[in-house]
């Protein structure tokens, strides 16, 4: 699967689940009801889903100029960090206004929901690449196979 097919179920997959986590997570960790928590992971997601596309986007970009080839630990992990950092960005102001809580308080809250997604991040993407093959970006271009030299016979 590839372009936007894959962008789209690989989205929607992501953050269906996340919206489950993050509601139970503030709901348990911040001790904020099941209706607010809900409303704050849905924003939340929303945010993900553009920042998501715009972040892939820009990766697959980076990606495909590289010349080694491939998801390797460390450039799932680069990918999964640069995410979440783009993230806490975007989310820890909507969870201070909407919780009513300091940014220090929204970012101490999200602290745990961080760490979850660095570990839910590389974990599913490795999931999905393995349930649904890696993006073109990261195949390894097929080594094209020497040219024979013309033969005498080939010259008729």
């Amino acid at each position: 699967m590839q372009g936007i097919k894959r962008k789209i179920v690989y989205v929607t997959l992501y953050e269906i689940i996340a919206i489950a986590c993050t509601s139970a997570g503030l709901a348990l960790l911040g001790g904020h009801g099941g209706a607010q928590a809900g409303v704050a992971a849905v924003g939340a997601s929303a945010i993900a889903v553009v920042w998501n596309l715009v972040y892939n986007a820009a990766f697959e970009s980076w990606e495909a100029r590289q010349t080694v080839r491939g998801r390797s630990m460390l450039r799932r992990a680069a990918h999964a960090i640069g995410f979440e950092i783009g993230l806490v960005v975007f989310i820890v102001p909507l969870f201070a206004w909407w919780l009513k809580v300091s940014l220090w308080e929204a970012f101490l809250l999200d602290l745990g929901l961080i760490v979850f997604f660095l570990v839910y991040t590389y974990v599913f993407s490795l999931a999905f690449d393995r349930m649904f093959g890696l993006p073109a970006s990261a195949v390894a271009k097929p080594v094209d196979e020497p040219t024979a030299e013309p033969s005498l016979c080939d010259a008729r």
